[in-house]
């Protein structure tokens, strides 16, 4: 019989084990964990930003109204949209939201792509 102290939640308990098929005592009946070797590490892959278009003057703006990334872009520069109408898909806290134009016009420029990191008030589309 061998004796251990268990803590369980705080509370100490002292246990005896009884040693069966033989094992010394002489020796621990397990082995310590062996490292393993070091594996070289991959680089982190970069997050990628929003690709910093230049709005055009007199343009409106539909900005991300939080941080997240961009999962899709729904229009394509020279596409007429109407207010309410779905221009991207952006993914914040493991939560696709919805991103809609407010103002009607043609989009004269796309300022993030799927796969984008924003932050809060980053143009993502640009409408004139």
């Amino acid at each position: 019989m061998r004796k251990f102290n268990i803590t369980v939640n705080g509370t100490t308990y002292e246990v005896d084990v009884e040693e069966i098929g033989g094992v010394s005592t002489a020796a621990p009946a397990y082995q310590a964990p062996v490292a393993a070797p070091a594996a070289a590490a991959a680089p982190a892959p970069e997050a990628r930003k929003a690709a910093p278009a230049a709005t055009p003057a007199g343009a409106s703006t539909i900005d991300a109204p939080m941080p997240g990334t961009i999962v899709s872009v729904k229009v394509n520069v020279g596409d007429t949209v109407k207010s309410g109408d779905l221009v991207a898909v952006l993914e914040a806290m493991k939560m696709e939201n919805e991103i809609f134009s407010n103002v009607d016009g043609k989009v004269v420029a796309v300022n993030a792509a799927a796969g984008a990191s924003v932050n809060t008030g980053d143009a993502i589309v640009s409408i004139g």
